[in-house]
């Protein structure tokens, strides 16, 4: 990403992205269609609405720390440092099988105490509980997918990640019509496809990695440990935006304790808007990858007018993709409700969160571009305190201050545009007066 057309290079690069999270997206997006239709609402509301909020939690913070991996050895390919990019791999995996461990234990032990916690509601309980064990049980191979396709992405490859979600999305789907149309296993049905999935996609992506053409891009089983220096520059980087991740999905926990409140008709339709609201998630963050690699293999090159350059077209591309999934939510989403479910009380919900957030996505855009960008020359602090009081704080200070004074949906999620425009504004003067190039330029003793 170094050489040739600026935005040819970024479309080429983002558009296997795009479609790999379209698929991965569609892992959950068949369980919730398949329950919703023939187990019932209650069985939707567990599978995508509480504990889809605290998955993301976990994984979202996980995902946050790999990142530094995927920085760091981004630059390391650019600047051509065979042998910290091998370590780097390497601290890479093995900081999935830590970290998959440790959440593995945290879903399977706490999975009842945290999802009264979040006040579920007493009919969706058990099968709440259920599918979080399952998904846990299987969360090892899932974050090694995730930082497997990331380390891949980082070297340049986003075509062959994308081949394997495509893979194990059909068989995602086709597990979920067995076991929950064939052996009517409801929600474990799901639950236990989703996890049989994730199991092939990992060892898919990890037979790529260990048959690399390049040998210091090659991972090898016996060299997967933690290289103490490595882990260090991962974590520095990683660290604040997990933390961030971890501020977001939050607040987003406690907006789910709030939907909560409303009821199962509020919690199902908030299930379902939040798979179209994913379209969404899903492109602006595959842009966010996608500015992040090129940022970082260019300032590992030391091409720092191209990073502008770059910055500038991908944000341009994503304003008008977040502009056609606007329109598209606004005027498809109805639709798209009746394919979960035909309750008249959900459909209802549905149609004022449709017309709420949709039309406002684009204040997100220079969150996540500008992020990336300078997340991709390692500033990593900044970026997550930004993010940190622009989105999180000041989204739970309308939570308890202004949605008591009107407790409906419709006041709930105004706290999104709202916050994203803020923030948005503080990431605007930080990029373009804030010295973050220059700054990294010297950390890494290079000319200004």
């Amino acid at each position: 990403m170094t050489e040739g057309v600026i935005w040819k290079q970024l479309v080429r690069f983002f558009l296997p992205i795009l479609f790999g999270s379209l698929f991965q997206q569609l892992y959950n997006t068949a369980d919730a269609v398949i329950v919703g239709n023939f187990v019932g609402k209650e069985a939707l509301a567990a599978v995508g609405g509480t504990t889809g909020t605290f998955i993301n939690l976990l994984v979202g913070f996980f995902t946050g720390l790999a990142s530094g991996a995927t920085v760091i050895i981004a630059q390391y390919y650019g600047a051509k440092e065979h042998d910290a990019l091998r370590r780097a791999l390497h601290t890479g995996i093995a900081l999935g099988i830590a970290g998959g461990a440790v959440f593995m234990i945290i879903g399977l032990v706490f999975a009842p105490g945290i999802l009264t916690l979040m006040r579920t509601p007493a009919d969706i309980l058990d099968h709440a509980v259920t599918y979080m064990r399952i998904y846990f049980s299987g969360i090892i191979p899932g974050l090694l997918y995730n930082i497997g396709a990331g380390i891949l992405r980082a070297l340049g490859d986003s075509r062959r990640p994308l081949i394997v979600l495509i893979i194990c999305c059909i068989c995602n789907i086709v597990l979920d019509l067995l076991f929950v149309l064939g052996f009517h296993m409801g929600v474990a049905g799901a639950g236990l496809a989703t996890t049989i999935s994730q199991v092939i996609s990992c060892f898919c992506v990890l037979y790529f990695l260990m048959r690399m053409p390049e040998e210091h891009c090659r991972l090898s089983p016996v060299q997967i440990r933690f290289d103490r220096v490595t882990l260090y520059k991962i974590v520095q980087i990683g660290l604040p935006a997990g933390l961030q991740s971890t501020m977001y999905n939050i607040s987003n926990v406690i907006i789910q304790m709030t939907v909560n409140d409303f009821g199962t008709d509020t919690i199902a339709a908030w299930t379902v808007y939040s798979k179209i609201d994913s379209i969404f998630w899903m492109t602006i963050s595959a842009f966010g990858v996608a500015i992040t690699t090129f940022v970082g293999q260019n300032f590992g090159a030391r091409k720092f007018d191209r990073i502008k350059r770059g910055v500038k077209v991908c944000f341009g591309m994503s304003v008008i993709a977040a502009a056609a999934i606007s329109i598209f939510s606004v005027t498809c989403g109805g639709f798209i409700y009746r394919l979960f479910n035909n309750d008249p009380g959900v459909l209802a919900v549905g149609d004022v969160i449709l017309k709420t957030v949709p039309p406002l996505f684009v204040t997100y855009n220079l969150i996540e571009i500008l992020s990336g960008a300078v997340r991709g020359c390692g500033d990593a602090v900044r970026p997550m305190l930004m993010t940190m009081f622009g989105v999180c704080v000041l989204r739970l200070v309308w939570i308890f201050t202004v949605v008591p004074l009107s407790p409906n949906i419709r006041t709930l999620i105004l706290s999104y545009p709202i916050t994203w425009t803020v923030t948005s504004i503080a990431f605007l003067i930080y990029y373009l007066h804030g010295g973050w190039l220059k700054r990294r330029m010297r950390v890494n003793g290079m000319q200004p």
